[in-house]
């Protein structure tokens, strides 16, 4: 049933992390360079930046800081952080190649996080809007739709029930690869609502009824052909009764400040060469401001609004 999704899972770009070469590296910082040396000079009105874009990476300090736990369990990796009185559960699933750790900040507790700048703020988005974070590493660089996903789901119901938040409701959002996952899990998973970040979801391959969960497609519809499949899909599911709902991701030019507001450990005019540990950063959010295929931080409260009026 599912063995053309597995493909498709296997193929798709998710949000891949490619350690890239030397000259794709001097590329970036380049184009780094020039946005901070041209911005200041470039014609404001030109620029427009959306209020969110700007949002600096440590504009959260008032109110929450990251503090995640790391356990192992069968033979992965889940990372959670649970707010003060949470009002609900938010379970992350990565794209391919992607990892837990790229939702929090590297701390003493967390060694090996890396905190990539969209990842890490969708994080704190949620904590702020007090829901319990929790993230699972896939066993293979994509995820998979077969023995996984008993796997994924076994292991949520023991952390809920650990951490005794068995009341409150459950929610997912998956980008790319785990857009795909998360569609496939909420197939026979209690959440009450999803978001597809930047993945049309395995639907073709599902026999979904409108007791399948609320469904929100965050999407950047420069993708045109998968534009066009969520397109179809929303039809689809509205037929069938579910509720379902699309947030367009559009592109934005960049300004001087916009690394410096997004990435931790880069201030203005002041990034040194070569700064291997942050090629990944600064290729997310380029990637973003293209607005082809990333994960986003920028419709955040979009999708958290839509998570909190499917409470029942």
């Amino acid at each position: 049933m599912f063995g053309q999704g597995n493909r498709l899972l296997k193929h798709s770009r998710g949000t891949k992390k490619i350690e890239p070469p030397v000259f794709f590296v001097l590329l970036i910082l380049v184009i780094v360079a020039l946005v901070l040396f041209f911005g200041k000079n470039v014609d404001k009105s030109t620029l427009m930046m959306p209020d969110l874009v700007s949002q600096k990476w440590n504009s959260f300090d008032s109110l929450v800081q990251l503090d995640p736990t790391v356990e192992s369990r069968n033979g992965t990796d889940l990372i959670w952080q649970i707010p003060d009185a949470p009002k609900g559960i938010l379970f992350l699933a990565h794209g391919c190649s992607g990892r837990a750790a790229n939702f929090w900040d590297k701390s003493p507790k967390c060694p090996n996080c890396v905190g990539l700048p969209e990842e890490r703020l969708i994080v704190l988005h949620a904590l702020a809007r007090k829901f319990a974070v929790f993230a699972i590493s896939s066993k293979g660089v994509c995820w998979s739709l077969g023995e996984e996903r008993g796997i994924v789901k076994s292991m949520i119901w023991w952390w809920i029930y650990e951490k005794k938040l068995d009341k409150l409701p459950i929610y997912a959002m998956g980008a790319s690869s785990g857009g795909y996952f998360v569609s496939a899990l909420a197939a026979e998973f209690q959440f009450r609502a999803i978001a597809l970040m930047i993945a049309e979801g395995v639907y073709s391959h599902l026999d979904i009824t409108k007791k399948y969960p609320a469904t929100l497609f965050v999407h950047m519809p420069k993708d045109e052909k998968r534009n066009r499949r969520i397109e179809k899909y929303l039809v689809v599911m509205r037929e069938k009764g579910i509720d379902v709902a699309e947030v367009k991701c559009m592109e934005f030019p960049l300004t001087s400040q916009f690394f410096a507001n997004r990435i931790p450990a880069i201030e203005e005019r002041n990034i040194f060469l070569p700064k291997k540990s942050l090629v990944n950063h600064i290729q997310e959010e380029m990637n973003l401001a293209f607005a082809y295929h990333e994960m986003t931080s920028l419709q955040s409260q979009e999708i958290l609004d839509w998570f909190e009026s499917h409470k029942r």
